[in-house]
């Protein structure tokens, strides 16, 4: 982690053409820790924010059953110590009402809502090379010059909106996971569809279950859930955590993921021990719950040979639970575990043995189309009071590409990754000098507890704002060499995993029409590490402009 580094000087970096001299685009936990970081080093910003509050993905995502799948004492900030003392956190899984009011108390904390605009969007941001200032838009018609812009959009925040035909036309209630209302939603006496069996679909459809009369829940993929075993914190267990704090996050930052040194990953083959220790260890896993389950073995994710026996684990464990053999099959993925998020739950595959309960498959019986009160599918029309959409985000660049950016000769970034996402570390796109991305493609990203990639971003480039204080210059630019070199890389080692052997959002394959690439850099502590000896050897692969005498 970043030791803040010095305070920069103000008028050093503020041009005189610039409002202010960051525009944060976001106000959740990226956005809020880049705000106050912004305010250690002297810099005024403005955050520009599309919901009414803070949160981010957490504000949005409010749908039945929503929470986070790392653990609650793992998802937080670590870089304020009386902050990680002072805050009690009620559940080993924290739902969303709980992490929203956290972000809340964050912002009350560190009085950060006086810097953000809320109910705002940013549509434009144009690099003037001129000034070495950025122009940035609303869609309330204001205009803010910056000299830096920080993306803090999101990896899940731009909801995926499925094209079928006559949706627009259906008359009874559509709603969507990642866009769900602020007020109580009922689903009491009704007949509800739920397309899509990701992780909303799978964390909400036990609960809608509980309130409709009948539920179709419409699966194309089905996905391994893992079960949560969530409870209440045990106080004790709490105490010991926070008396070494420290430590436990330093830990948890060496792991792949970095969450999890409670429960570190084996280091051994799958292969290599006989079926009953095999089972023995996969069972330990399953009955510690969540995402650790992967570490069983140190090749899960690398052997295909010992992926499916895994796998194969985990169906057995759904056929163990969901009575009718061929609900079971068709709940039993076919790929191999892991290559698409694994998902964590309560209940899910024992919610199929409701007798209100029924599980189409796509594959079998298509949706064809809507009609103004229901679904045709396999040539019948169901009738529907409520259809939730599950259908996920356009994940890691929805956001972003949302927005007109446009850098130098006004190059735009549409275009610049019209066939992909291409970023060097994940922070900054050559061409858009002072433009930095939180969590970007081509960083560990959504392959970690995403706070601590958070916080290991916005303090590193707090101290690239920093360090262009100390050197005078006036802007920091990704060069294409690095790139390229760094997408590369990116994408060879994911080739050395399984990843890229489904069709998941991890490859931006459940977006249509969105070009195929792998996004995500795999590993952590790999990743850091190399962050750290880029930044040592000079900012290598980044290049620094002098400030431009008109601003200077």
């Amino acid at each position: 982690m970043s030791d803040h580094g010095p305070v920069a000087d103000v008028n050093a970096l503020r041009g005189s053409a610039a409002d202010v001299d960051l525009v944060i685009v976001g106000a959740g936990f990226a956005g809020l820790y880049m705000l106050h970081r912004a305010r250690g080093l002297g810099l005024t910003a403005r955050v520009f924010e599309a919901g009414t509050d803070v949160g981010g993905t957490w504000y949005w995502n409010r749908y039945p059953g929503a929470r986070c799948d790392t653990e609650s004492v793992e998802y937080s900030y670590s870089f304020d110590h009386d902050l990680q003392q002072e805050w009690e956190w009620s559940e080993r899984y924290a739902t969303q009402p709980e992490i929203l009011r956290y972000a809340s108390h964050v912002a009350d904390r560190f009085e950060l809502r006086r810097d953000i605009t809320f109910s705002t969007r940013v549509v434009s941001a144009r690099f003037g090379e001129a000034s070495t200032t950025w122009s940035i838009t609303t869609d309330a018609g204001e205009t803010v010059a910056a000299r830096f812009v920080v993306l803090a959009t999101g990896s899940l925040s731009s909801t995926n909106r499925p094209d079928i035909d006559g949706l627009d036309g259906y008359t009874g209630r559509v709603l969507h996971t990642g866009e769900w209302p602020h007020e109580p939603v009922s689903f009491t006496g009704e007949r509800v569809a739920v397309i899509g069996t990701g992780s909303s679909g799978i964390q909400s459809i036990p609960l809608i279950a509980e309130q409709a009369e009948r539920l179709t829940v419409f699966q194309r993929t089905p996905n391994y859930a893992i079960p949560a075993h969530n409870r209440p914190l045990d106080p004790d267990d709490v105490a010991a955590i926070k008396a070494r704090y420290d430590e436990f996050r330093a830990a948890n930052r060496r792991m792949t993921a970095a969450f999890g040194s409670r429960l570190p990953g084996n280091d051994v083959p799958t292969l290599a021990v006989d079926d009953e220790e095999r089972r023995t260890m996969l069972d330990r896993r399953w009955e510690h719950g969540g995402l650790p389950f992967l570490g069983a073995f140190n090749d899960i994710l690398l052997d295909p040979a010992a992926n499916e026996v895994v796998a194969e684990y985990v169906r057995d464990r759904i056929r163990s639970i969901v009575d009718d053999p061929a609900v079971a099959d068709a709940l039993a993925p076919t790929n191999r575990i892991g290559c698409k998020r694994l998902c964590v739950d309560t209940d899910y595959y024992a919610t199929f043995n409701r007798s209100n309960v029924e599980l189409v498959d796509v594959n079998d019986e298509p949706i064809e189309r809507f009609t103004t009160t229901g679904i045709v599918v396999g040539g019948v029309e169901r009738e529907f009071d409520s259809v939730v959409l599950a259908t996920g985000f356009d994940a890691m660049t929805g956001s972003v590409l949302k927005i007109d950016i446009r850098g130098r000769d006004g190059c735009e970034l549409r275009e610049v990754w019209a066939h992909g996402p291409r970023t060097y570390l994940g922070l900054q796109v050559p061409g858009f000098p002072n433009l930095f991305t939180v969590n970007g493609p081509g960083s560990p990203s959504v392959l970690t507890n995403m706070i601590v990639s958070i916080e290991h971003h916005v303090d590193w480039i707090s101290d690239a704002l920093a360090h262009l204080d100390r050197s005078g210059a006036g802007s920091i630019e990704a060069t294409v060499e690095a790139t390229d070199h760094w997408v590369s890389i990116v994408n060879a080692i994911a080739d050395f995993t399984i990843f890229p052997s489904c069709n998941s959002w991890y490859l931006g394959a459940n977006v249509p029409g969105k070009p195929r690439q792998f996004m995500p850099f795999l590993g952590f502590p790999a990743y850091t590490d190399q962050v750290a000896d880029i930044t040592a050897d000079a900012y290598r692969g980044f290049e620094f402009h002098p400030v431009h005498p008109d601003t200077g």
